[in-house]
Parts: C-alpha cells; sequence; structure tokens
C-alpha cells in the first residue's frame, strides 16, 4: 500500500487547506488495511463475537494507535526532527515482535477453550489492553504514513491539522475494519479460525521482524 499512500501524499503538496485536510482523511481511513495491521487485528478476536464488541476494541486499539502517530509526529511539524533510523527500525522490529506475542496468546486462549463457551466472557480482552496495543503498534508503521504526509507539506499550520486528521481518521478505519471483523466472525466458527489466525500472526509477525532488520525481503 505504500505507493498508495505516496502518491495520495504527494497530492497535497503546495495545495490549500481543504485538500491537505483530503488526502489527510484519506490516508487515515486506508491505514487499516496495511497486512501488519490486519495481521494484528486478526489476534484481537474477543471470545464472543460481534460487531458491537469488536468496534470497541477497534476504536480503542485505533486511538492508542492514532495518539502515538500524534505524539511522534508532533516535534517533525514544529521542530522538523526526525527519529534516527535505527530507532526506526527497532521500532519496526518490536512492532513485528508484538504480533507474535498477540498470536501466541491467540493460540493460549484457544487452547484454554475461550472461543468454546461464552462462559469465559471475563477473559475478553479489554478496550485498555487494545489501547495498549495501538500504543505500540503505532511507534512503528504509522510513524512512517505520519512523515511521509507531513514531508510533503510545507504549511506549518496545514500539516498540524492534516497530522490530527489523520491520526482521528486512523482510528476511525480501524473501527470500521473492526466492526466488520467482529461481525464476520459472529456467523462464523471462531474456534476453528482461531488456531489459522494464530499460526499465521507468528508467521507475519517473524518476518515483518526480520524484515525490519534487513535479514528478510521487506516491502512496507
Amino acid at each position: 500500500m505504500f505507493g498508495l499512500d505516496d502518491y495520495l501524499a504527494a497530492q497535497s503538496d503546495g495545495a490549500g487547506l481543504l485538500v491537505v485536510a483530503l488526502v489527510a482523511i484519506l490516508l487515515g481511513l486506508r491505514h487499516a488495511t496495511d497486512p501488519d495491521h490486519l495481521a494484528a487485528l486478526t489476534t484481537l478476536a474477543p471470545s464472543e463475537p460481534g460487531a458491537a464488541r469488536a468496534a470497541r476494541l477497534g476504536l480503542a486499539w485505533g486511538s492508542g494507535h492514532g495518539l502515538t502517530l500524534f505524539t511522534f509526529g508532533l516535534p517533525i511539524v514544529l521542530f522538523h526532527a526526525f527519529l534516527p533510523e535505527r530507532l526506526q527500525q527497532g521500532a519496526e522490529a518490536a512492532v513485528g515482535v508484538m504480533i507474535v506475542a498477540l498470536a501466541v496468546w491467540l493460540l493460549v486462549r484457544w487452547r484454554r477453550g475461550e472461543f468454546e463457551t461464552a462462559s469465559h466472557s471475563h477473559r475478553v480482552r479489554t478496550p485498555m489492553q487494545a489501547f495498549l496495543v495501538g500504543l505500540v503498534h503505532g511507534i512503528g508503521g504509522s510513524a512512517g504514513v505520519g512523515l511521509l504526509l507531513i514531508a510533503s507539506i510545507s504549511s506549518e499550520a496545514y500539516a498540524l491539522v492534516a497530522l490530527v486528521l489523520l491520526a482521528a481518521f486512523t482510528a476511525v478505519s480501524m473501527t470500521i475494519v473492526t466492526s466488520g471483523f467482529g461481525s464476520a466472525l459472529a456467523r462464523a466458527p471462531v474456534a476453528r479460525l482461531a488456531p489459522v489466525f494464530g499460526v499465521g500472526g507468528i508467521a507475519f509477525g517473524v518476518w515483518y521482524a526480520l524484515g525490519a532488520l534487513a535479514i528478510a525481503p521487506y516491502v512496507f
């Protein structure tokens, strides 16, 4: 999706506030479809599937993600201060490790039988936990999208508006995607899908971390 982000961000170069705002909104809405976000999403499946429950987790996750994006983007807007390349690389690797950890925990929950009965509803991942996951996840990939957008805007005021909108609509997009995912799980055999999501998440997380460290091909 990086090519699409690059194209969208380029449209804000020298544009007015309305165009800049529209580009930021589009980038935020698209952001939830990044492969690393989708991989993390599958491991956040609640024990009792449903659109409303998934939407709450998605909103919490997206809010944490957006908060980190704004926090790291603000120094860029105000002081043109960028994270060192090594630190960015480490942050991306940490995202991969986190995806692996979430996938392993999903498999543990599956082995405990949490997806077989509603009697374990007290073990459902809480919005606060999802918020903390979003905070960590936002350190990695979202920083790149924010940098891409901000670097193309010459006006400091416009860049600040764009950053706020990008962070806000990132949360919106993640809420929408997780709501759809929760609806799909409500009609699917969650207990059968959990091991698939878990194994797939582990494989993707390992590859993502190795790619961030330049050990494996990396396309994000």
